[in-house]
């Protein structure tokens, strides 16, 4: 399956897709040192990670920093809601950002790659 999403920041990606339906607080919700979401006791690291956004402060892109000096942020980020914080975060952590009109339209399991080229980004899933 292949989707096209608009492009954020440029990069390519790959990994299991980790769907969280939430706004997700970077500095609330995510263990800096390991990259669990908390809520959901899994990591991040590797992932693309599909959001409808981010909330909370401006330390949020500094714990996407925090992971990527680890090696543990995610291999792409999907959003509905792009804002300058998640737009920080991804450039901080080198992970491509992308967004979509609505989340549920994606398939929340399965393996995937995710080509970012402003403005325009692709996200080929192979559910097997």
């Amino acid at each position: 399956m292949r989707i096209t999403l608009q492009g954020y920041v440029e990069g390519e990606g790959e990994g299991e897709i980790l769907y969280y339906d939430r706004y997700l607080s970077l500095y609330g919700e995510v263990d800096p040192s390991t990259s669990v979401i908390k809520p959901l006791g899994v990591a991040m690291a590797g992932k693309i990670l599909v959001v409808k956004g981010i909330r909370g402060s401006t330390v949020g892109p500094y714990v996407m920093y925090a992971l990527y000096r680890r090696g543990l942020q995610p291999s792409g980020i999907i959003a509905e809601s792009i804002d300058p914080l998640l737009a920080a975060a991804a450039v901080l952590s080198a992970t491509p950002l992308a967004s979509i009109e609505a989340i549920t339209a994606l398939p929340q399991k399965g393996r995937a790659r995710l080509i970012v080229k402003p403005p325009s980004a692709l996200l080929e899933v192979n559910r097997s």
